[in-house]
């Protein structure tokens, strides 16, 4: 007798599912659409709308597109079937034929793929059982507003390698990074984008695999190993995640079904001249839902904390990087993407309704007003903007021989001007190392005792201004040659004293930015700010208040010159001792030991000064920050 064939299971997407997919409001889509293993074998499901045939193919049936063929539902562009004893691993890819054979596309959907320069799918259940309860019960308060976000950036494949400088696997970055991150005290880490994609000298800024951390360190599982081992240390994890444009390589999702599915069909609003890559159709009811399906899954399936999206600025302008005639404006004539803002505002409106706990971080490299503000105040809707500004005139600034800085003085202080407009993030990120941009380390002019100091005095100043902070890896030991992604950072440095002081610097600047709430609490509050010393440019000095909802109050004091400044007197609000918290230029850092001798009191003698009723009198260490705790006198109150 021959054994009668199971059924096939029924189709996982209901009529309600077609009818939300279509009208751009299904928002987990992974749920539903790729390959899910059923049992018996796998449901596969597929959207290819102007497509007259669809197959499966794969390793299981020889490639051959007559053997599996998939059934259209309906309207609804979705095309699905179930293959009987397909399972875990199984490789693939979809033969989409539309009159005329269109090729053989990767799954969008797919949890896994084959490791680049391969490029099928492969079918796989993301089973795991994760230990991180005690972070995600947590993460509320570790990710808002108020609390010390100090991230550190990292591209994954060239952080450290292995013997014969292979790739470190998901696995060992497990077992290596946590600890790391915690002896310097970083609170989160930034990955550079895991979803798969074929190129990797594009460090994953051009997907494929929207929906599959990269192959090339193991598989989805391990992914999720090194999270978990990253939460249960208490390090939150963001993810770069790239919504503005993806790349043309021929499985991708570029002309899916032989017509402009994903993207738009004029290139002045689907081709991006920058990257050489497509732009998503924003307008496209079934794009947006894509995309925000994408954006929960990684919140949802791998326990992400925040994703920081890139580009946003690109997506914002309809003339984006394109001269006159080579862009076509909106419904009013103007340069605004309408479309690509509405995505934007209901991505973060989505993301905070179903993950309040997490972040969503833009870089916008723009002025567009209110990227981190509601949407129901008109704003895109972002916890947080990196502040690309600030970056800029800091990096502009330290790059002058310190003799031309007084004449530049207003690079440092205009930030004071817009500093709460937005929340913001100070990031030097691996944009500002990289492509004959040198080193953070070779930016500065000067001996090596003067770039060091410089360094340093960077690095404190970005932790003592309000915002919240993001540095790239290799930074923090002050490397000296630029980024590679096909190296590692340059750990050999670390033998030398300098860089480690750099090192012992980060480390501390962390420990009292965590453990300073005027440091961190009032990040995105004009009330945490107020100017000491803005104005002494013939001097290169700046000095400010930094504050807490207390009260509490740090004095931070920067000497932007390789000349100590002795009896350098401050006004100060309050009398009693202020205590030397921080010296940039101290022995254990690499510096020349000038400074405070822990601290100075007002005194009997003080005299009001700067607009303040007390003043102390500091020395200023060479290219040095001080940061000062004020503790009041004794029965009194700061």
């Amino acid at each position: 007798m021959v054994p009668r064939r199971p059924p096939a299971p029924t189709s996982l997407l209901s009529e309600d599912d077609l009818h939300l997919w279509n009208e751009g409001t299904h928002y987990r889509l992974y749920e539903k659409l790729g390959s899910h293993q059923t049992e018996g074998g796998v449901q596969f499901a597929v959207w290819a709308p102007n497509a007259d045939s669809v197959s499966v193919v794969g390793d299981w049936n020889g490639w051959d597109p007559s053997t599996d063929r998939l059934n259209p539902r309906g309207v609804s562009g979705i095309w699905e079937g179930f293959v009987e004893g397909v399972g875990q691993g199984a490789a693939y890819k979809y033969r989409i034929g539309n009159g005329r054979t269109v090729g053989e596309k990767a799954d969008p959907f797919a949890f896994h793929t084959e490791t680049p320069p391969k490029t099928a799918s492969k079918v796989w259940d993301l089973g795991y059982e994760w230990d991180d309860a005690e972070w995600m019960g947590s993460r509320a308060g570790r990710n808002t507003l108020d609390a010390p976000l100090a991230v550190y950036e990292m591209h994954l494949g060239s952080w450290r390698r292995g013997e014969g400088g292979r790739h470190l696997t998901y696995l060992e970055l497990a077992e290596q990074l946590p600890a790391y991150l915690v002896d310097l005290g970083f609170t989160h880490v930034e990955l550079m984008p895991v979803m798969e994609h074929p190129f990797y000298g594009s460090w994953g800024y051009q997907t494929t695999g929207y929906f599959a951390p990269t192959s090339r360190y193991g598989a989805p599982q391990d992914f999720m190993t090194l999270i978990d081992a990253l939460h249960r240390a208490g390090i939150g994890v963001i993810l770069d995640w790239v919504p503005s444009h993806f790349p043309t390589d021929g499985h991708g999702l570029g002309l899916f079904d032989g017509t402009h599915l994903y993207e738009h069909a004029d290139p002045k609003m689907g081709f991006h001249p920058d990257w050489d890559t497509y732009i998503f159709n924003y307008g496209r009811a079934e794009v947006p839902a894509f995309l925000i399906s994408n954006a929960l899954f990684w919140l949802d399936r791998y326990h992400a904390d925040g994703l920081r999206v890139d580009a946003v600025a690109s997506m914002l302008y309809l003339d984006y990087s394109r001269r006159t005639g080579q862009w076509i404006p909106n419904r009013h004539g103007g340069r605004e993407n309408l479309e690509a803002i509405a995505f934007i505002r209901r991505l973060n409106e989505v993301v905070y309704q179903d993950y309040p706990a997490v972040q969503t971080v833009a870089e916008e490299s723009t002025s567009w007003p209110l990227v981190s503000r509601p949407t129901f105040l008109g704003g895109l809707g972002f916890g947080l903007k990196w502040d690309m500004g600030w970056m800029h005139d800091t990096l502009v600034h330290l790059s002058r021989e310190p003799v031309h800085r007084s004449f530049h003085h207003h690079e440092l202080t205009f930030r004071a001007v817009y500093a709460f407009s937005e929340n913001f993030m100070l990031p030097i990120s691996h944009d500002e190392v990289v492509y004959g941009k040198r080193s953070l380390l070779e930016k500065f002019p000067g001996d090596d005792w003067q770039k060091f100091a410089t360094l340093r005095l960077l690095l404190a100043y970005m932790w003592s201004q309000p915002g919240k902070k993001l540095l790239f890896m290799g930074s923090e030991i002050a490397q000296r040659s630029e980024w590679s992604h096909d190296g590692q950072v340059d750990w050999s440095v670390l033998e030398v004293p300098p860089h480690r002081g750099i090192h012992r610097l980060v480390a501390d600047l962390n420990r009292i930015y965590a453990g300073e709430p005027a440091l961190h609490e009032l990040d995105s509050d004009p009330e945490g700010f107020e100017w000491a010393v803005p104005n002494d440019a013939a001097n290169s000095v700046l000095a400010y208040f930094r504050r807490s909802l207390p009260g509490d109050a740090l004095l931070v004091v920067v000497n932007l010159t390789p000349v100590p400044r002795h009896a350098y007197r401050i006004g100060v609000p309050d009398p009693g001792r202020w205590v030397e918290i921080l010296n940039t230029d101290a022995d254990l850092y690499g510096g020349s030991g000038q400074g405070n001798f822990g601290g100075v009191d007002t005194g009997p003698l003080a005299v009001p000064h700067h607009g303040f009723p007390q003043s102390i009198d500091l020395t200023l260490p060479p290219l040095g920050v001080v940061i000062l705790r004020h503790e009041p006198l004794p029965g009194k109150t700061g």
